[in-house]
């Protein structure tokens, strides 16, 4: 394909992304209120704690803040809603430079995909609780803290994105081994910078300055890392044998 070709089909490709997470942000912004208190129970579990009358209302500071914070959730909604359409054309615009046999990956990559966007969301809300209570313990009980919808509402979207999308490194990895771009051996040299680029991509990714979510953040990255060296070995070993 010439190059105007490839411009011209991203273009369609990112339009019937963007169509998906329009449709899906839509949804969201429907069920929002169904899911408000899903979303609030991590700072209802801490505020129990932390405030004298254990209540956890969050306020709002302007006359647009609970639109805007209906909107930015709607946003995220949209996106794991629409994530198996986002992914697939993703893959479906890399397609041409692969194999016939590495394009039959293209369903378990889109379901993978999703499931592990699920799984880094499940495993951010599990989370948070431990970043809130530290960072809003540091006051002392002379504080009480009294958050807005929007700060509260940013920390959990940060959160629960940076997690989603960190759960896809090691497709991303597994993905790169099965079409032989990297190997078992080079992983296992670069083991010492991954792990250093993971503690350091942790704490730019976390919005808290605690070192307990940045282990829950680095301590996935590096043992996805390791299981991506697995995955490699086991392509490799398998190829051998096949050739032999």
């Amino acid at each position: 394909m010439s190059l105007f070709a490839h411009l011209t089909e991203l273009r369609q490709r990112l339009t019937r992304a963007v169509i998906a997470l329009g449709l899906g942000a839509v949804v969201g912004y429907a069920v929002f209120p169904y899911l408000l208190d899903l979303i609030m129970a991590p700072y209802c579990e801490v505020a129990d704690a932390v405030r004298p009358d254990g209540s956890c209302t969050l306020i709002a500071l302007t006359p647009l803040e609970p639109l805007s914070v209906r909107l930015k959730t709607s946003f995220v909604i949209g996106l794991f809603l629409g994530g198996p359409v986002i992914f697939y054309q993703l893959w479906r615009f890399i397609t041409p430079g692969l194999t016939r046999r590495e394009r039959r990956f293209a369903l378990p990559f889109v379901v993978s995909s999703q499931v592990m966007f699920a799984v880094g969301i499940t495993f951010a809300y599990l989370v948070i609780p431990f970043g809130l209570r530290t960072l809003l313990g540091f006051g002392g009980p002379g504080i009480e803290p009294f958050l807005s919808a929007s700060e509260y509402l940013s920390f959990f979207l940060t959160l629960s994105i940076a997690f989603g999308l960190v759960f896809e490194v090691p497709l991303i990895m597994i993905f790169l081994a099965l079409v032989g771009v990297v190997n078992a051996s080079g992983l296992r040299k670069a083991r010492p910078y991954a792990i250093l680029i993971s503690v350091v991509a942790s704490a730019f990714i976390t919005p808290t300055t605690d070192a307990v979510t940045l282990f829950f953040m680095a301590g996935p990255l590096i043992l996805f890392y390791e299981l991506s060296i697995l995955v490699a070995w086991l392509v490799e070993r398998s190829r051998r044998r096949r050739a032999a």
